[in-house]
């Protein structure tokens, strides 16, 4: 045998097999079974290939051939017995190995975002999937229609497509309460826009949010926390864009950063709206797209499915009623700020 050949080890008794069961013409015994699987078990968890090993089956089966007559059909029926057994105990072997390697992967997950380990140990443990905590990481976070577990269709292809395109770059791929997680190192630019486009077509139109690069262990905690907002974010402003970059947002965050000072900016600028004739939500709806149309009325009209006179009615009536006028760049950027304010405080639904 050459340093290449399959040890014999894992093929022991199967010359014994083939014989008996040539020249008896019976089939394989249970325990004969199950010592296939078994050895079938330690070539994988000795890192063989199945090709090897069946080449190898397929050797020695052409060493242990019977010479008697007719005994084809029974030698045949072990060997597909034998292979087949070894087959199915090399899998098992491997799915538990797969098993193994998720959970690893998850409990380092946990740890590096939730800080339930000292940072040396950490450090060391994320050298194994690929981590340089030392580096700057960026993270994004995927999100879809339904929850998405480690090893399914989704995580598998969305991985397949990053290491298709970038090969091996440090690139970590996970799933944390069912959503896609890709943790990046944060020189590598291209990857995450990468993945969000790979993880939106994947999770049929769902949404993306990559948070900016942030140094050490710490700052893969940061940039995931970063993408969580985002998404949130997204949430209740009804953000329509499929991909959202947390440096693009950081806007919302300083905005509701007085919570109480934001309450009573709604309150003071849009709570008269709630005295017009069907409540306030008609009237700050229509101001919502006024602003996101770039304070167009045609365009507004357009997106709410109303004539352009029906959406100068309500703006002349939100003037009436909080002395805000719309139009006037001068009230314009109070009245934009409050409307955030309603979408991220969820008024008029909650009380203030």
């Amino acid at each position: 045998m050459t340093e290449r050949d399959v040890p014999e080890r894992f093929l022991d008794g199967y010359a014994r097999i083939l014989t008996e069961a040539a020249a008896t013409g019976r089939r394989l015994t249970r325990e004969e079974i199950e010592s296939r699987r078994a050895l079938g078990e330690q070539a994988a968890d000795a890192g063989w290939g199945l090709r090897a090993c069946v080449t190898a089956h397929l050797a020695a089966t052409r060493e242990a051939w019977p010479r008697t007559p007719g005994a084809a059909d029974s030698a045949l029926a072990a060997v597909q017995q034998a292979v087949d057994a070894f087959a199915e105990g090399y899998e098992r072997a491997q799915r538990q190995a797969v098993r193994q390697e998720e959970a690893a992967r998850r409990e380092f997950i946990d740890d590096l975002l939730y800080g339930r380990s000292d940072l040396g140990r950490l450090a060391e443990r994320a050298e194994r999937f690929g981590l340089r905590l030392a580096h700057a990481h960026a993270v994004a976070v995927a999100e879809g229609p339904v929850a998405y577990a480690e090893g399914s269709g989704v995580p598998r292809r969305v991985e397949q497509a990053l290491l298709s395109r970038f090969g091996n770059r440090n690139v970590l791929l996970t799933t944390k309460d069912g959503r896609l997680l890709c943790i990046a190192p944060g020189q590598e630019s291209e990857v995450l826009p990468y993945f969000a486009k790979q993880a939106h077509a994947a999770t049929d139109g769902g949404r993306v949010a990559i948070g900016r690069p942030q140094p050490g262990p710490g700052g893969v905690v940061q940039s995931y926390e970063e993408a969580l907002n985002a998404l949130e974010l997204a949430e209740r402003l009804d953000l329509d864009d499929p991909v959202l970059y947390a440096a693009d947002l950081l806007v919302y965050p300083v905005l509701t950063r007085d919570r109480q000072a934001m309450a009573d900016l709604v309150a003071n600028t849009l709570g008269p709206l709630a005295e017009a004739r069907g409540g306030a939500r008609p009237l700050l709806d229509t101001l919502a797209v006024y602003f996101d149309s770039g304070c167009v009325a045609a365009e507004t009209a357009r997106r709410l499915s109303l004539s352009v006179r029906a959406v100068t009615y309500r703006l002349e009536r939100v003037h009436r009623l909080t002395g805000a006028d719309p139009a006037d760049p001068n009230h314009r950027y109070m009245l934009q700020t409050a409307v955030i304010g309603a979408r991220l405080l969820d008024w008029p639904d909650k009380e203030l």
